[in-house]
């Protein structure tokens, strides 16, 4: 019989790496050697130019998590591991998203998605709309849902960002 501890949950790292030449190559070596997914990974500059933080997102049993926590942080250019799902955090995305909206009644419906969930209106042709919306997972889900229909025609995703609540710093 399974346990609660080979349940398999979503975790979001943030990690506080050196903005070094290969760092990220090391970080993502490291899962692909242990088999570990990564379902979204994000990548910038920090506050400090020397630094960068990586928010990541993976799933696996508590083990699992555990494993890749410590791997983490066993990095030379890794300052420090943090897993958000541990805590009060806020997470968002970002989504550019091209829809065909060559119909009247089309760009009325794609207006009025776009006005529901304040997404803003990037870019107009005469048969596409391109729009950028920022939420959690579920809000960008249900925004795909309801444009699907509509006839997607190119998204891209950001992969989530995250930062803790409070106080509490990386």
């Amino acid at each position: 019989m399974p346990t609660n501890h080979d349940a398999v949950h979503r975790h979001t790292f943030a990690v506080l790496v050196e903005n070094q030449f290969g760092v990220l190559g090391r970080i993502t070596g490291l899962f692909s050697a242990r088999g570990f997914n990564i379902e979204s990974l994000c990548v910038a500059e920090t506050e400090d130019p020397s630094t960068s933080r990586i928010t990541l997102v993976t799933t696996g049993d508590d083990k699992v998590l555990e494993q890749v926590h410590k791997q983490l942080n066993r990095l030379i250019d890794v300052i420090k591991v943090t897993d958000l799902s541990e805590e009060p955090h806020v997470g968002r995305e970002m989504m550019l998203v091209k829809v065909y909206a060559e119909a009247a009644e089309t760009r009325a419906e794609v207006l009025r998605i776009a006005e529901i969930f304040r997404a803003k209106i990037v870019d107009v042709t005469p048969k596409t709309y391109v729009l950028e919306i920022t939420g959690d997972e579920g809000k960008i889900q249900a925004v795909i849902d309801l444009l699907k229909p509509l006839g997607i025609q190119e998204m891209v995703r950001t992969g989530k960002i995250a930062i803790a609540r409070g106080q509490r710093m990386l």
